[in-house]
């Protein structure tokens, strides 16, 4: 088991040069055409309490490029957990992945993140006329995009590999054993769909 950089280096060796060069701090042309066109996002962050991964979505190009160094992430309703949020109050270091339906390749950018109330950028980000609680903005440190291989091996994006949800426990049908069948489980799956529908933003 590898305790030090170098036993792990001895496992791996060192990247070849286009990995490295690869990262770079701001968003190059070719990296903002991968931000605009990307509809998912997952942010990483770190608090007193441990790591959080947040999934977060839209329309492509819902996280805006303030300008190359600067992104602005939108923060739609959620579960009001808020555990990324409560992570950047304490410490501002983020992750970001983007993911580009269909694309296999992914790109990461990590930075540091602040949290804006600014009344007139909540605005900017409104839908259907309901802006976002806050808007996260991110100064960037680096970006890099990794390769296809991961969604290659994975086959993510490929229809024949996609599971049905009915091969998966429901929302409803998890919320009920975690609650020790208090819950009214198939209830909650039948009003889910127009749930989602009404409070979506």
């Amino acid at each position: 088991m590898p305790t030090t950089i170098d036993e792990l280096e001895a496992v791996y060796g060192q990247p070849p040069e286009r990995a490295m060069r690869k990262e770079i701090t701001y968003l190059n042309a070719d990296y903002q055409a991968f931000v605009t066109a990307s509809p998912f996002v997952v942010m990483s962050s770190v608090g007193p309490d441990g790591t959080d991964c947040s999934p977060k979505g839209d329309a492509p190009g819902f996280v805006r490029i303030l300008d190359p160094r600067t992104l602005a992430i939108p923060d739609r309703r959620g579960n009001n957990r808020i555990d990324n949020l409560r992570n950047i109050v304490t410490d501002p270091r983020v992750s970001l992945l983007f993911l580009v339906p269909g694309i296999g390749e992914t790109l990461r950018v990590n930075g540091r993140a602040s949290i804006s109330l600014e009344p007139d950028l909540l605005a900017s980000f409104a839908v259907e006329g309901k802006p976002p609680r806050s808007v996260i903005r991110v100064d960037i440190e680096s970006v890099y995009f990794h390769c296809a291989k991961a969604a290659i091996r994975s086959g993510l994006w490929d229809p024949a590999r996609h599971v049905e949800r009915a091969a998966l426990p429901s929302p409803g049908a998890m919320h009920q054993r975690l609650s020790d069948g208090s819950f009214d489980g198939d209830a909650y799956d039948r009003v889910l769909p127009e749930h989602i529908k009404a409070t979506l933003y």
